[in-house]
């Protein structure tokens, strides 16, 4: 079995770097990279999608990297508990329309005692933005 530093209990800042190392993986847009921080079985919900396992999560991120190009994220540390983290998050993305959105959201992570996300709830809300209105560095 494989370990993902830092293990569990959290502390401030150890939950506050696996954030930044969870930020920087989805910023690769490599699902490969992405999935191996969870469980060969991890959970999630994602909007309305339901599934488990690390394959899915694969072609979850491969669909979802897709559609949102030049997709680029940030995370915040909302709060943890020993084996728990939450954090809040923005990212910005375009269409092929060349149409760019803002994404807004929760997390609420699970991890297991080696550092692997066993678990994970997200809600998201996207709003439609003009090119001007982009925040965050692409």
């Amino acid at each position: 079995m494989t370990t993902r530093l830092p293990l569990p209990p959290f502390t401030q800042e150890s939950a506050k770097e696996k954030v930044q190392l969870a930020e920087n993986g989805w910023n690769s847009r490599n699902p490969e990279r992405v999935a191996e921080a969870y469980t060969i079985d991890c959970e999630w919900r994602n909007r309305s999608e339901i599934f488990s396992g690390r394959e899915k999560i694969i072609d979850f991120l491969t669909r979802k990297w897709e559609k949102e190009l030049n997709y680029k994220l940030t995370k915040e540390l909302w709060c943890f508990d020993d084996y728990r983290i939450a954090v809040t998050f923005e990212y910005e993305w375009h269409d092929d329309s060349g149409q760019w959105h803002r994404s807004y959201g929760n997390e609420l992570w699970e991890f297991n005692a080696d550092g692997l996300m066993k678990k994970r709830i997200a809600s998201i809300n996207d709003k439609p933005i003009k090119l001007t209105e982009r925040k965050l560095p692409h």
